[in-house]
């Protein structure tokens, strides 16, 4: 029987974790900008005295509960301004400021949910003690409207077996758009950034294009290492309009700057997919499932088109007779790629599993766990989704894998265990 070695540590939903976000009339199309317009109007009619008041309350009421409030509700006010051709000359600044708050809502981003995680090595590794390794969890957080947004946490994984989170900063800031210019875009992709007053901790990535109007799901997050050299953070994520699913790519080299892309390709127009953490031979290599039941691999000589590939594994199993998944990034040991794999069972009861795959030819499976690693038990099982355990990556550090998890879609666990009694078990 394989031993998981549990921390104590589960993340869970926190209504308290709130950003500023704009605030979007609920009006039909054609109505929306002269009601827009009308609001623009009863403010900029009020008396100074009361503008002034108006605004005092605002500050009041959420400076405490945000970092730069005033320049938030100011790039507000600046994309009214453009978008409603309005006359700033016309306008005071304290007006522009509660112009701007009008048009601006708290939104708690992890008031629903926060699950399936995937972990990563933190870009910064210095000043820990010998053996100790920095990480950064990245999570699909889900607030109001069912919406999932991005979210990261930063920790040190200790030589015992144990794990600390680095605590939370007071206030979370979401990525934007806006870093001098109104918007950066290019060709096919956008970029956002994180704030400088904000750590990665602090940064949510919430849906930026109509494409991802409804969430950026499941960050598959894989540190790669380019042939020269250098090293980049990509992750793969599904984005969902509310009515299509696609697969994108995460781009970031220092967590400052993330370039969204969508991808192209036949695999791309399904979820799931996983990219190996460097080239073989000048190519890139996928896990993916675009058939929505087995697993494939995937080659491409760039990173944004991504075809049918080749069959790599089928459901064998009865705990993974629906169907089967990866579980994140494929981990390089000794052995060859370690690939954790995700399976549906009867009453769709999810568990993860794993495969080893050739090192040289991962298109070769190994050997493969006939039992689930880990499965949905006990009072794991109970939350908005119950009997689901789902992971969108692991990390090896030492001898262990260490493995973040999501539980019924409800909070996230976390747990070690020994690679090479994993391998004795396939």
């Amino acid at each position: 029987m394989l031993q998981l070695y549990q921390s104590p540590i589960r993340l869970r939903a926190d209504p308290s974790r709130v950003v500023l976000r704009p605030f979007h009339l609920a009006w039909n199309a054609q109505a929306t900008k002269g009601r827009m317009l009308q609001l623009v109007d009863m403010v900029r009619a009020l008396d100074m005295r009361t503008a002034r008041s108006e605004l005092a309350l605002v500050f009041h009421d959420f400076e405490s509960r945000h970092l730069q409030t005033q320049n938030i509700l100011m790039q507000r006010y600046e994309e009214l301004e453009k978008d409603l051709e309005l006359d700033g000359r016309r306008i005071r600044e304290e007006k522009k400021l509660l112009i701007g708050a009008y048009f601006c809502h708290e939104y708690s981003y992890a008031a629903a949910a926060l699950m399936n995680p995937s972990v990563t090595l933190h870009p910064d590794q210095g000043e820990l003690a010998d053996g100790y390794v920095r990480i950064l969890i990245s999570l699909r957080a889900v607030g109001e409207g069912h919406i999932s947004s991005i979210a990261f946490r930063e920790g040190v994984i200790t030589t015992d077996r144990k794990f600390e989170l680095v605590s939370q900063p007071r206030c979370a800031i979401a990525a934007d758009t806006s870093a001098g210019d109104p918007c950066h875009q290019n060709g096919n992709y956008v970029s956002v950034f994180r704030s400088p007053d904000s750590s990665i901790s602090g940064t949510v990535i919430f849906p930026v294009t109509d494409a991802q109007r409804n969430g950026l799901e499941d960050l598959r997050l894989t540190r790669f290492e380019h042939v020269d050299g250098s090293i980049e953070w990509i992750g793969t994520y599904t984005a969902y309009s509310g009515r299509e699913i696609r697969s994108e790519l995460m781009r970031t080299r220092d967590f400052s700057r993330f370039d969204l892309i969508p991808l192209e390709g036949t695999a791309a127009q399904n979820k799931g997919l996983s990219l190996f953490p460097r080239e073989f031979n000048g190519r890139y290599k996928m896990i993916g499932r675009h058939d929505g039941k087995n697993l494939f691999i995937i080659e491409s000589d760039d990173l944004g088109n991504w075809g049918d590939g080749q069959l790599l594994l089928e459901p064998k199993y009865p705990w993974e007779f629906v169907q089967i998944g990866n579980c994140g990034p494929p981990i390089e040991i000794d052995e060859g790629w370690l690939l954790l794999t995700h399976g549906v069972g009867a009453i769709r009861k999810y568990s993860i599993g794993a495969v080893l795959l050739d090192k040289d030819d991962p298109s070769r499976v190994l050997a493969r766990t006939s039992h689930p690693v880990v499965s949905a038990v006990d009072e794991d099982r109970e939350g908005y989704v119950p009997n689901v355990v789902y992971s969108c990556g692991g990390i090896k550090v030492g001898d262990d894998l260490f493995l973040p998890y999501g539980v019924a879609d409800s909070s996230v666990a976390f747990a070690f265990l020994s690679i090479k009694d994993l391998l004795a078990t396939m």
